[in-house]
């Protein structure tokens, strides 16, 4: 792994996703902009439109779709374990040992890993990783939201809440559609592929203008454990967790880059809606974000990026 091969995947893979996440955070900072408008627009259009998309024109079978999805449930499933225990073993207290689960077991798969991905290893292994993406955002309105609540609310109200995820129904109608043979029309096609091409780079300005708006902390022991985990440990388990569930090729790239990802941005949402230390939450993601490069670099490298 040379000096060049790591400088050349950064320039190509990682670099433009920071100029352009770069920019919304410079706008950010600069203009008074409401980021949740933005982000109401990608999570109830661009996302939705971006899955149901991919999987529509992907090759993936349903086998390949339930070992894609499986794998990422048994990988959230274990770091959550894992930051849980390391949590109890450093003496943290309970909000701050929440946090630490909270950022540790759910990355930001969308807004950074699916752009990655694409530039990285290109529309087949995107595939995989939208899979990736689709499960992880079950399991953060399910267990997410549990964990955040600190168990003000019930499993049942959590899996209701599921209902109001609009990616959901894109992918059971994409899933629809494809075991029924059915072709849409081309003018709908058409624009779905538009509104799924556009969805990558808002996905990052958003990324950007989020980041903008994070709170300090001074937590640092805490910090460092949430960005060891997720940065290091995470990618780590997620390339063991192949050999079990058969991931190799573009399946294996397009789902082990997403394990590396850092703290998912909607974290700090659901930190500031159950008041689960929401400045500390905001640190992690931020802190894990500018981190990332460092870790990702190497993995892209080993993965065989472009």
């Amino acid at each position: 792994m040379t000096f060049s091969a790591l400088f050349a995947t950064f320039a190509n893979n990682l670099l433009p996703i920071l100029l352009i996440g770069g920019a919304g955070f410079l706008i950010g900072k600069t203009l008074v902009l409401d980021s949740r408008t933005l982000g109401r627009v990608v999570f109830y259009l661009f996302s939705p439109l971006l899955i149901f998309d991919l999987l529509l024109t992907s090759k993936l079978d349903f086998q390949s779709a339930v070992v894609t999805m499986g794998y990422t449930a048994t990988l959230i499933l274990l770091m959550c374990g894992l930051s849980f225990l390391l949590g109890k073993l450093f003496r943290l207290d309970r909000p701050h040992l929440l946090a630490v689960v909270l950022t540790v077991g759910f990355g930001n798969t969308g807004n950074y890993g699916l752009p990655l991905v694409k530039l990285a290893f290109g529309d087949e292994a995107l595939a995989y990783a939208s899979l990736f993406f689709v499960t992880t955002t079950i399991l953060l309105n399910t267990l997410g939201v549990l964990i955040a609540s600190l168990g003000h609310m019930d499993l049942k109200s959590a899996l209701l809440g599921l209902f109001k995820v609009p990616t959901i129904y894109g992918v059971i109608l994409a899933g629809i559609l494809n075991l029924a043979h059915i072709q849409l029309p081309t003018p709908v096609m058409t624009a779905v592929g538009i509104a799924a091409s556009g969805s990558i780079p808002v996905m990052l300005v958003l990324l950007g203008l989020e980041l903008s708006r994070v709170q300090w902390s001074h937590s640092f022991r805490t910090l460092g454990l949430s960005a060891f985990l997720r940065l290091l440990i995470a990618p780590a388990m997620g390339l063991l967790l192949t050999i079990p569930f058969g991931l190799s090729g573009v399946a294996r790239q397009g789902t082990v880059t997403e394990t590396g990802m850092p703290a998912a941005v909607a974290t700090t949402v659901l930190a500031s809606e159950y008041g689960l230390e929401p400045s500390l939450v905001t640190a992690m993601v931020f802190v894990g974000t500018i981190l990332s490069p460092f870790t990702l670099t190497p993995l892209l490298v080993y993965l065989g990026g472009k």
